[in-house]
């Protein structure tokens, strides 16, 4: 089965109304972490300011989602994430309140936590719903290649979010007002989080068998790849960070989340890519790749100082992105218990999420004192750590993995949910 028919094939399992309703879903998280601190920023004028904003919203969701991830494997996706996204919406409502009011930006902080305590987690909570849609379709004898076709696609559908959401709320920033793309990312959240919670895809979820709930989750691999993705959240946080602070020396601020969604768009094309690739390339393999990938592309953004060199950096950049979280999902998928994959995709997430607040953080404060070079450091120290963690746990990764594929063939997997 050739990339685009496994495409096709799979899009028609669900329908295209999921598809589209599953990605807009994803577009309030990557929209609010851009957007406060569009919005700190500008009404504290610091970029620490703004940079510690965003963290919060990301460290506040690197703790909520894997419990209430945990939460959707025990009671299914459809009442937690309809209650997330719902709460969520009107907490980053609360950060447009508080940080135009003039108090202290702590106040927009600690809205922004509360908000980014329930954004759902879209992006990992349908990759738990694909196996089960996969195996419900009858179709064993493509489910493996099926399997892989949604993870590369999940892992680009990701990326895509994080291209069009910074995108769309930097514009609206740069056209009305910070404040307005936030509420235009609640709006979203209140509407397409809602929808995605209560397609009938949620139900599938439900029926679980085999595995028991108390099936460990926390493993030395899936910890390992809870690094990696830390890794990778630093990596983002960082640039974008370094972008708004050189969009803002430049004197166009509004054009920050622009500039930083380039790196999304060759990691689109660099992870629907993947799909074409042969079973043989294991999956550490492509993670050491990317990894070393991740370091050698990011060090030129040492040498840049201007926003037209960024941009080509970014895009180059961008394609080990994708590729590489593709393979740290799908790893974590495979190694992991059917009833648990809930909160063991969630932790992945959270993990990025919380990488994200460590490079936003120190980018910023490292921002405010010597400019966006400071900033860019950030992201080639965790390029670095990268293909250091790569290089010392594949070989463990390898004796997981085999043993997961021993103890739990797939063909045993798929016929158990």
């Amino acid at each position: 089965m050739s990339p685009v028919s496994s495409y096709r094939h799979l899009f028609g399992l669900t329908g295209r109304t999921y598809i589209v309703v599953a990605f807009l879903a994803r577009l309030p998280l990557a929209m609010s972490q851009m957007g406060v601190l569009l919005l700190v920023a500008h009404t504290s004028d610091s970029y620490g300011a703004g940079g510690a904003t965003a963290g919060a919203l990301a460290v506040a969701n690197a703790i909520g989602s894997p419990l209430l991830g945990a939460a959707s494997d025990r009671l299914g996706q459809r009442t937690v994430v309809l209650t997330q996204s719902l709460i969520a919406a009107l907490g980053l409502v609360a950060v447009v309140v508080a940080a135009e009011s003039g108090i202290h930006w702590i106040w927009a902080a600690a809205a922004a936590a509360v908000g980014g305590f329930f954004i759902p987690q879209t992006g990992p909570l349908a990759r738990v719903r694909w196996r089960p849609i996969i195996s419900s379709s009858g179709r064993s004898d493509s489910s493996l290649r099926l399997i892989d076709t949604a993870f590369s696609y999940e892992g680009s559908a990701d990326e895509a979010s994080f291209v069009l959401g910074p995108a769309l709320v930097g514009s609206i920033a740069a056209v009305v007002d910070p404040g307005v793309g936030i509420c235009t990312a609640a709006a979203l959240l209140a509407v397409f989080g809602t929808w995605f919670g209560i397609h009938p895809t949620a139900r599938l979820r439900s029926s679980r068998t085999g595995v028991t709930a108390t099936a460990r989750v926390l493993t030395p691999a899936l910890i390992t790849l809870m690094a990696a993705q830390l890794i990778i959240g630093m990596i983002f946080g960082s640039v974008q960070t370094g972008a708004t602070v050189i969009a803002t020396a430049a004197g166009h601020p509004g054009v920050a989340g622009l500039i930083q969604a380039l790196l999304g768009i060759g990691s689109v094309v660099a992870g629907l890519s993947m799909a074409a690739l042969p079973a043989r390339i294991g999956y550490v393999t492509r993670w050491r790749a990317t990894a070393a990938g991740l370091f050698v592309l990011s060090t030129p953004l040492l040498l840049i100082d201007a926003l037209s060199l960024l941009c080509p950096v970014l895009i180059v950049l961008g394609c080990c992105v994708a590729p590489y979280m593709i393979t740290t999902f799908t790893l974590g998928e495979q190694l992991t218990p059917p009833s648990r994959t809930g909160v063991a995709m969630t932790l992945l997430a959270a993990a990025t999420g919380l990488g994200y607040a460590v490079g936003a953080a120190v980018a910023g404060r490292l921002g405010d004192i010597s400019g966006a070079t400071a900033s860019f450091a950030v992201t080639v120290t965790a390029g670095g750590l990268a293909c250091v963690l790569a290089l010392l746990a594949g070989p463990m990764l390898r004796r997981a993995h085999a043993a997961a594929q021993t103890v739990v063939p797939t063909g045993d997997a798929l016929s158990t949910l």
